[in-house]
Formats: structure tokens, C-alpha cells, sequence
């Protein structure tokens, strides 16, 4: 008889109970992680109902495997460049509604008399929220195109990347057993570090390497060649200290960045599906009922704290970012559940040893639980608001009406911020390049250097120059280089106030870069011969050879802004939209035409959906074409995207004739194009200079690639002002065009 592993049945066992699960939960129209959870549940050794798994340690292994994949494919949609374009409001809010449930986990289990290590992982597991379950429960609501969705995907973004932070200090916190501020901030310090360093390099190397080969890679060999990269920095990421889970995430936002990374994402979701499904029916094998029978007590109190909590501090958030209290309101209980990263969690302190056995059941109860109450939280968002709004003073809520709005004007950047803005980005990643290539040679190429010449002084000399030829760019531009050209003029030619800080920033970087080279020089000379001798001789070779090295890096610097915006440049994939918010809750949806629709081939005046919905199309995208402030005659085609702005009402509105006929798209990848029409508002005064001209002579429907959408003046509104309009003094102007044209519009006059 043919033996069979004992990890084969376990697997067909796991997948069989797995199928039949998800197949009833997707019938009852519940999340399918609930169904891993539950099909984990029956196999595992605590129910002796059906067959149970024989060996999981082997299934320890692959969901070990799925996390590492699910942090992949987070990775392939988070990208770098959509943390910075998610905002301030996503930011503040994301960040208030994290510190908030740390310190309401933290305090609920020293309340109920656990230990330390369970109460700060509490409060990790309690701080992010399922970006899974959010998705799913907006689509089946069908509130995905309603302003508060926006907030809320941009908050599930940078959640995601807390995570990780946290992944990375809970580990040093386990492995210290104590709060050390010192290490705590080492390990920050290390961690940004690498990242920066990941990036750069990966910015640098991988899209060039993909663009070459790109005749070369099939389907198969994309694939793996994207495992491999992820695996490969797995086992990086955990050689320098970090977990394979950050090696993961970090590989996949770097492959974001490059145009085969939609190809990258669709080949690796069946793995990445296969393995995230017994990862989440691991966690099922873990629960025994018993334990959570026993602590019924703490799982419902915990429950109602993850509710109560994640309401409370993420409304706050919302609000202390701009947002006005509606939208406040339905963020924070759409955002009331915890998920995948909870999990995660848990399982590390479970792996560690460091957390007690009933934490993990009641963290998995308490997201079963949540899970459930997420979508009538959604559905109760906008009554409990209106109740609110009742009992609530009306001098508060004008008050917070009142900040919402301030918080929106656009503002020009003034020239102090954007030169410090670019003397930051010059010598923090000059910074990083600089101490990564001193380690290398300090750890690598110097012992096999010295191993091999025999005079300890001329292969300490000769170290010193190849080190230096390697360094010798980013030292130069740590030193030299110019930031904003522009703003940096405006603020020398004032003498008087701008000068003297100038010129302090110009000896501060300078300094530092000597200090480098003294930390290069000091590992393979003494300190006597570094000040004296090779410092300034360094310093005589770059500016002898300063045209060399400064033309050098420009080179350098060129590829590595092509290979960032690469993808922008050649692919029509990038990034949703996201619209400022309207006091009168207007905003940005998209949709996609389907060829079935029965307004194909009409044009927007025929269509009349601005006289009857009273929304506008800010735009049409066309087989990667962008088509802005389209003209009435523009006609809708098939698989046409548009761009319509309205508020929740009208758009609900229209909702029904969409529905019918096409494909709401909002947490996707959308171009980049796209990604910059936003909803902004500007006030006519001494910069923008438009007071007395009419909104057709003002030409700001050319500059800004946009149209005007509504005037406040006197406390009144004026939605879709005629084009014979005159602006006056203090208008307040909306806008929806392109995010880059509007900034440069105000920071022009302003000039």
C-alpha cells in the first residue's frame, strides 16, 4: 500500500471542510473568512465531530507561508507614493484612532488583571481594523461611492502600514520584556532605515531590471520571479532582525511601483489565495470553545470596547482632521471590527511565548463577533448621526461646521516650507545611501580586502578609495546640492530675515557630511590621521572632481525618478481618486460604462443627467486618454470610466440608472491622471486675482483642466454657477480639476 504524508491528508482535510464552508457562508452572503475560521474550527483537535488535523506543525508551517503572501499582495497594493496621496485626513484619523485602541486594550486588560505582555498585544490587536471585511460590507451596502468610504479606505491604507511598525516594536518589546525607551527607539531608527534603504535600492534596480527583461517573461517565469524576489527579502528581512512578514509587505510596494505590477498581483492571487485560506483555517484549529466559554466575561466586554472604541476614536480623528461630524460619524462605525492583522498579531505573541493562551481565542471571538455587527454599525452610521444632530447643541455642531469648512481652503505653499520640504529629501536619503555603503565596506569589503593584501596600510588605503569613489555622489549632493530653485532665490534675495537661517542649513549639512566621512576614515584609521590627513585631502579630490561626481549623480538621480514614475508614465493603472470634502457633501465617484448600457452613444447634453440629478461629469477616461471638464456634445462609449461629482443624495439618485448598466470603481488601481482631479476650493482675494472677471473670461476652466462647480457668497451656495458668473470679493470658489494645476494657479498669483 502506497504511503501517503500525513501533511497531504491534513491539507485535503483542511481544504475539503474549507470549501463546504465558504460554499454555505457565501449562500448566507457572510464574510468567507468566517467560514475559514469556522471549517478551522470543526477539523481542529477541539471538536471531534468530523475527522480532525493529525500534524499542525506542518499546517503551522503553511499558514506561516499564507501570511507571508497576504503581506505580498498587501504590498502589491499599498505602494509608497499612495501613503503620501492618501492625505492628511486619512493620516490624522488613522493615527488618533490607533494611539486611542492601544490605550483603551492596554487599560481594559490591566483592568481585568492580565499581565503585561497580554494587555500591550491586546491593544495591538484591538488598534487596526479589516480592510476585508470593510470592502465587502460597502459593496453589499452599496455606499462605496459616499464620501465617508474615502476616508475610510485611506485610513485602512496607512493601518496597514502601522501594522507592520507594530509587527516590528511588539517583537523587541517581547524579546526585551520591558519597556527600554532606548531600544524601542533603536528599533525604529533601524526600521526606517531599511525601509528607506529597501526602497531606494529596489527603486533603483528592479524596474530597470523588469524593463529589460521584459521580452523574456512570460506568465510563468513573472511569477516566479515575484516569489522569489519576496521570499528572497523575506530571508533578508529576517537576517538583519525583522520579521518575514515586513520582508514581505516591503518587496511587494516595492514591485507596486513598477508596470508589471497588476500582472505581478493577478498571477500571485491563486497562490496567495490558496495559502491565505489555510492561514485563516489555522487560526480556527487554534480555538478551543472551552476557553472561550470560560472568558465569555472578557470577550463581550472586549467586544463592546472594539465598537465603543473605534467609534469614538475614529470620529475624533475624523473631526480633528476637517471632517465634518456626519461623515465623522459613519467613518467611525464603519471602521468597528478588528481582522487579518489582529490575527497576525496574536499569532506572534502565541509564537513568541509571550502572551497567554486565552488571548488568542478571545482576539478571533471578538472579530467573529465584530464581523457580524459591521455591516448594521454602516447601516445605523447615518440615524445615529441625525440623532445626534438632534441632542447635540447647535452652537457645537455649528462650531464643528464651522472648523470643517476652515480646515478645506487651499492655501499657497509658502517658500520656507518647500525649501526645508527639499532640504530634507536631499540629505535624509543621501543620509541613508551613505551610512548603507559604509556598512557594507566596513562589514564585507574590508575584511576581504585585508584578508588578501598583507600590508595592513595599503589595503586600509586602498578600502578608503574605493569606498570613497562609491560615496563620493551622494556625499557631493549631501553637501551641494541645490534644493527648489524657485523658492530657494525668493527667500536669499531677503537678506535681512532669510540669509543667516540659509546659510546655518548650508553649514549644518555640510558638517554632517564631514562627520560621515570622519566615521568612514575613523574604522580604518586613528582619529589623529583622519582629522588631519585624509578629511582634508578628501575634501580637495570632490571639489577637484565636483563637475565628475555632480554629473554622475544627476545620472543617478534621473533613472530613479524614471523607475518611480515609470508605472504612471506607461501604464493606465494607478491609483482612485480622492476628493476633497464639500460642506454640501459633494464629492468624486467613478464608473465604467458597460457596453450594455442603454445611454451608449448619447451625448451629455442628451443625457440631461445635470439638469435632472444635478451632478456633474468632471471627467472621462477613454483607452487611457483623459478627457477633463468634457463639453455637453461629449458622447459615452463603451467601457468609457467617468468621473461624476454630486453629493450622497444625488448620487444615490443616480445610483439605480448605473447600477443597472455599469461597474462602480472605487478601491482600485486608477490612473495617475485620475488620481489627480480632486475636489478643491479657492477664495478669490489679492492672490488669485479673479475678482471682477466672469467664470468663462477667468479662463480657470483652462488652467486648471476643471470647471467650476458651486460659489459660496453671503452664506449662500450657488452649485453649477453659469458660465457668465462674476466673481467677487471673498467668493469661495469649488472647483473639481486637476489637484496640480489648482495649487499652481494660487501659488502663482501669490508670486
Amino acid at each position: 500500500m502506497t504511503h501517503l504524508p500525513k501533511l497531504i491528508e491534513d491539507l485535503a482535510l483542511i481544504l475539503i471542510a474549507g470549501a463546504i464552508t465558504t460554499l454555505l457562508f457565501k449562500r448566507l452572503r457572510q464574510p468567507l473568512v468566517l467560514g475559514y475560521i469556522i471549517a478551522g474550527l470543526l477539523v481542529g483537535p477541539h471538536i471531534s465531530i468530523v475527522p480532525t488535523v493529525v500534524d499542525t506543525d506542518n499546517i503551522n508551517v503553511l499558514a506561516e507561508i499564507g501570511v507571508i503572501f497576504l503581506l505580498f499582495s498587501l504590498g502589491l497594493e499599498f505602494s509608497f507614493k499612495k501613503l503620501v496621496r492618501v492625505g492628511g485626513t486619512a493620516s490624522i484619523t488613522a493615527i488618533v484612532e490607533i494611539i486611542g485602541m492601544l490605550l483603551i486594550g492596554y487599560a481594559a486588560g490591566s483592568l481585568m488583571g492580565w499581565s503585561l505582555m497580554d494587555c500591550v498585544f491586546l491593544g495591538g490587536i484591538l488598534s487596526v481594523s479589516s480592510t476585508t471585511i470593510i470592502i465587502r460590507a460597502f459593496e453589499e451596502l452599496g455606499v462605496k461611492s459616499q464620501q465617508f468610504a474615502r476616508i475610510v479606505f485611506g485610513v485602512l491604507i496607512v493601518e496597514d502600514l502601522v501594522a507592520i511598525l507594530l509587527l516590528v516594536l511588539l517583537s523587541t518589546l517581547a524579546v526585551s520584556r520591558q519597556f527600554a525607551g532606548s531600544e524601542m527607539l533603536f528599533s525604529v531608527l533601524k526600521l526606517l532605515f531599511f525601509l528607506s534603504l529597501w526602497f531606494l535600492a529596489g527603486i533603483f534596480i528592479l524596474p530597470t531590471f523588469l524593463r529589460k527583461a521584459r521580452k523574456l517573461l512570460n506568465e510563468e517565469m513573472l511569477l516566479i520571479l515575484a516569489l522569489a524576489l519576496c521570499l528572497g527579502m523575506v530571508v533578508l528581512a529576517t537576517q538583519v532582525g525583522f520579521s518575514p512578514a515586513l520582508g514581505a509587505f516591503v518587496m511587494g510596494s516595492i514591485l507596486a511601483e513598477t508596470t508589471v505590477a497588476e500582472r505581478i498581483e493577478h498571477l500571485v492571487k491563486p497562490v496567495k489565495d490558496l495559502f491565505a485560506a489555510v492561514f485563516f483555517i489555522s487560526v480556527g484549529i487554534l480555538i478551543d470553545p472551552s476557553t472561550i466559554i470560560q472568558h465569555g466575561w472578557p470577550v463581550l466586554i472586549i467586544t463592546v470596547l472594539t465598537i465603543g472604541g473605534k467609534l469614538l476614536s475614529t470620529s475624533l480623528g475624523a473631526i480633528l482632521s476637517g471632517q465634518p461630524l456626519k461623515q465623522s460619524i459613519q467613518a467611525g462605525m464603519s471602521l468597528a471590527q478588528i481582522g487579518e492583522f489582529s490575527f497576525i498579531i496574536a499569532t506572534l505573541g502565541l509564537t513568541l511565548k509571550v502572551t497567554s493562551d486565552f488571548l488568542y481565542p478571545i482576539a478571533v471571538a471578538v472579530s467573529a463577533i465584530t464581523t457580524f455587527t459591521t455591516p448594521y454599525m454602516i447601516r445605523l452610521s447615518e440615524p445615529f448621526y441625525n440623532f445626534l444632530n438632534k441632542v447635540l447643541p447647535a452652537r457645537l455642531i455649528n462650531g464643528l461646521n464651522k472648523y470643517s469648512s476652515g480646515t478645506q481652503s487651499i492655501q499657497a505653499e509658502s517658500d520656507w516650507k518647500a525649501v526645508l520640504k527639499s532640504y530634507l529629501s536631499i540629505i535624509l536619503t543621501n543620509l541613508v545611501i551613505v551610512i548603507a555603503i559604509i556598512l557594507l565596506f566596513s562589514t564585507f569589503v574590508a575584511p576581504f580586502v585585508q584578508s588578501r593584501i598583507a600590508n595592513p596600510t595599503v589595503a586600509n588605503i586602498l578600502i578608503l578609495i574605493i569606498s570613497l569613489a562609491a560615496i563620493a555622489p551622494f556625499l557631493w549632493a549631501m553637501m551641494a546640492k541645490r534644493p527648489d530653485s524657485f523658492a530657494y532665490a525668493n527667500l536669499w534675495l531677503d537678506k535681512k530675515y532669510n540669509r543667516g537661517p540659509l546659510v546655518m542649513i548650508e553649514i549644518l549639512r555640510n558638517v554632517l557630511a564631514v562627520l560621515l566621512l570622519a566615521l568612514l576614515v575613523d574604522r580604518l584609521f586613528s582619529g589623529i590621521v583622519a582629522i588631519l590627513v585624509a578629511i582634508p585631502v578628501i575634501i580637495v579630490v570632490l571639489l577637484v572632481f565636483r563637475k565628475r561626481v555632480q554629473n554622475f549623480y544627476s545620472r543617478i538621480e534621473k533613472r530613479f525618478l524614471n523607475n518611480l514614475n515609470e508605472r504612471e508614465a506607461e501604464s493606465p493603472a494607478a491609483e482612485t481618486p480622492k476628493a476633497s470634502l464639500s460642506p454640501w457633501d459633494a464629492h468624486l465617484a467613478d464608473f465604467e460604462i458597460s457596453p450594455h448600457a442603454n445611454y451608449v452613444g448619447k451625448t451629455l447634453e442628451e443625457l440631461a443627467w445635470r439638469e435632472t440629478f444635478g451632478i456633474n461629469i468632471a471627467y472621462i477616461e477613454r483607452g487611457g486618454k483623459m478627457i477633463y471638464a468634457p463639453q455637453r456634445y461629449e458622447k459615452i462609449y463603451p467601457f468609457d470610466t467617468i468621473g461624476v461629482i454630486g453629493t450622497d443624495q444625488q448620487l444615490m439618485q443616480l445610483r439605480p440608472l448605473l447600477d443597472d448598466n455599469s461597474a462602480e470603481r472605487v478601491y482600485e488601481e486608477e490612473s495617475d491622471d485620475r488620481e489627480n482631479i480632486v475636489l478643491q476650493k479657492i477664495i478669490v482675494d489679492e492672490n488669485t486675482k479673479l475678482k471682477g472677471n466672469t467664470i468663462r473670461l477667468s479662463g480657470i476652466r483652462e488652467k486648471t483642466n476643471g470647471l467650476v462647480v458651486g460659489i459660496e457668497r453671503d452664506g449662500r451656495r450657488i452649485l453649477n454657477p453659469a458660465s457668465d458668473t462674476v466673481f467677487a470679493w471673498d467668493d469661495v470658489i469649488w472647483i473639481v480639476g486637476d489637484r496640480r494645476r489648482i495649487q499652481q494657479l494660487y501659488v502663482r498669483h501669490d508670486q
